[in-house]
Formats: structure tokens, C-alpha cells, sequence
């Protein structure tokens, strides 16, 4: 008998415990009626972790009460919560990551988070505190229907490749920067480069992931692949054109509108997501925790490598 799971990817498990309103055909649903802290039982905690291997991102609103204390408690409760490698922690918090758009800046290049290192985040929660009136949205893509999506051929060749990964590159280029550039965007991009890159890393990662929960395949790139281990940097810039648009195709993807109070909660080892840079000089506030992740294994079983960790320099000017 054909079910619903069977008819679409993103359909509701139904022999979930949670209230779960898928919002995409392939990725993204809200769970409604949960009160997000630190102190929920253990079957809601399984629910929702098994709800976000299967939804990729999963979306609660009106979680206005989530302090820094009890947004990382909420964490813990999925594994150990962990600072940025290389950003200071928000004031008043142990691991949280504060992005504070005051100059319409937002991380609007398709990434997943933190693949510069081995062991990145298994996933991020990030929270609302102050949204624009209108735009700064946020869009993920599902990576594992992006593989599975593939021509055969495409497939094969992803099977095989390793990437480099790492937060050193052209911040000036990545930001934008010209003579006619404001001040704030400029110091943006310096603070990018001499805080974002004060410790470099060079991560080898394969390409096609196996999740370690579903056994899932998916594809790894984003914003922080550097090239292909083994091909010229020309070569590289073609074939990660070529999957990286296979990730971002509309079908894989779905977009969120904050409100004030929500809270996003992605499986960062099958996803990538961009901000919606849209939101001119309106105020774009939220804080991220990550969950410490496991160190990817290829197809073929060989694991990431960190091949390069070493304090930055140069922290020259963009």
C-alpha cells in the first residue's frame, strides 16, 4: 500500500509523538505545541532529533521566553554545545555565536557551517531577537536529495572527489569591497578576515558524506571549498559550479520569514543555508548554538582530514 511518506520525501512520519507540519516538499517542517528548554523529557528529545535527521530543518515559533542560558541548555540536550573555532562567544553566553546585522550584512553565500574544521557541528539552533519588518530571511537546501537528484555520471565523479575546505580566502572579493564601498561595509570585512581567520584551517572532506544516523548520502561543499584535492583551481571552479547549483535548485530548498522568537534548528550534516541579504539598514538579530559533530567518513570509509591549523600572518587590510 502506497503511503504518504512513499508519495513525497518531507511527508510527516506518522508515528511521531510531535505535532509536525511539514513546510516543503523536500526539506523543512514546523513542530508546533513544544515549549523549547532544557528540561524536556527524553521521548520529546528523541522525537525531535529523529524529526530533524528526516526533515533536514526543523522550525518552533513563539519561543520568546529562551534566554542565552536555557537556548544553550536546549543544545545540550543533543549533544555538547560548542563555541566558534575562531569568533568570540555573544556577551553573557558560554557558546553562542551572535549575528548582529547593523549594516545590512548577513551570511548570504550557501555554506554549511564551520567545514573548515574535521569534526564540524552536527547542527545548529539558531533564534530570533530582532527580525526586519521585511526580508532577511533564511533559505536551506537539502544536500542529500541534491545527490540523489544527479546524473548518473555527475554522481560517479562526486563519489570520487575531496575538497578542501578552509575560512582563508578573499574576504574583500567574497564582500564585495570597491573604492566606492561604505566605511561599514569595509570594517565588516577587515573584522571578517582578522577575527573570522585569526586561526586558518584546511580541511580534507570527501565530497559525498554518509550520515551517520540515516545513511544517507549527501553532498559537501559550500562557501568554504577551496578547490578539489587533486585538480587545478580552474577545474575546480567548474565541477563545484556544476554541484553546488544541483544543491540550490528550487525543488532542494525551502525559505523561512522569521518572527520574532523562532527558532531554527537544522541538521548541518545534510543541509546547506544562505541569509537573504534584502534587509537594507533594518536590524537583523539572532544567536546561534552548535551541537558537537562527528568527523565525516566518505563512501569508501577514509574520514576528514585537518591538514592545516596554524594562527593567521597576515591581518592586513581588505
Amino acid at each position: 500500500m502506497t503511503t504518504l511518506i512513499d508519495r513525497y520525501p518531507n511527508a510527516k512520519d506518522p508515528a511521531s509523538p510531535l505535532d509536525i507540519v511539514p513546510v516543503g516538499g523536500r526539506i523543512g517542517a514546523e513542530i508546533r505545541g513544544v515549549r523549547l528548554s532544557g528540561e524536556l523529557d527524553a521521548e520529546t528529545v528523541a522525537a525531535i532529533d529523529a524529526a530533524l535527521v528526516r526533515h533536514k530543518v526543523i522550525f518552533f515559533r513563539g519561543q520568546d521566553h529562551l534566554d542565552n542560558e536555557q537556548h544553550e541548555a536546549f543544545a545540550a540536550l543533543f549533544g555538547d554545545p560548542v563555541a566558534h573555532p575562531t569568533v568570540p562567544v555573544a556577551e553573557g553566553s558560554r557558546t553562542l555565536l551572535e549575528l548582529d546585522s547593523k549594516e545590512g550584512y548577513a551570511a548570504s553565500s550557501w555554506h554549511t557551517d564551520v567545514t573548515f574544521v574535521d569534526a564540524y557541528p552536527k547542527g545548529s539552533i539558531l533564534r530570533a531577537l530582532t527580525v526586519p519588518d521585511a526580508g532577511g530571511d533564511t533559505v536551506w537546501a537539502n544536500t542529500v536529495t541534491a545527490y540523489e537528484g544527479l546524473p548518473e555520471p555527475l554522481r560517479q565523479l562526486a563519489n570520487t572527489l575531496w575538497a578542501t575546505h578552509t575560512n582563508n580566502y578573499d574576504y574583500a572579493a567574497r564582500f564585495g569591497i570597491t573604492k566606492d564601498t561604505s566605511d561599514a561595509q569595509k570594517e565588516r570585512a577587515n573584522y571578517q578576515k582578522n577575527v573570522f581567520a585569526s586561526t586558518i584551517y584546511e580541511t580534507e572532506h570527501p565530497v559525498v558524506r554518509v550520515h551517520p544516523v540515516s545513511g544517507e548520502r549527501s553532498l559537501l561543499l559550500g562557501h568554504f571549498v577551496r578547490d578539489f584535492v587533486g585538480l587545478s583551481q580552474k577545474d575546480s571552479a567548474r565541477i563545484f559550479d556544476i554541484l553546488q547549483e544541483h544543491i540550490t535548485r528550487e525543488e532542494n530548498v525551502v525559505r523561512w520569514r522569521w518572527q520574532a522568537g523562532d527558532v531554527a534548528f537544522w541538521d548541518n550534516r545534510a543541509t546547506q543555508h544562505r541569509a537573504v541579504a534584502d534587509f537594507a539598514l533594518q536590524r537583523r538579530t539572532l544567536r546561534r548554538a552548535t551541537v558537537h559533530g562527528d568527523v565525516p567518513v566518505g563512501i569508501d570509509g577514509r574520514i576528514s582530514t585537518t591538514v592545516r591549523k596554524e594562527p593567521a600572518a597576515d591581518h592586513a587590510p581588505a
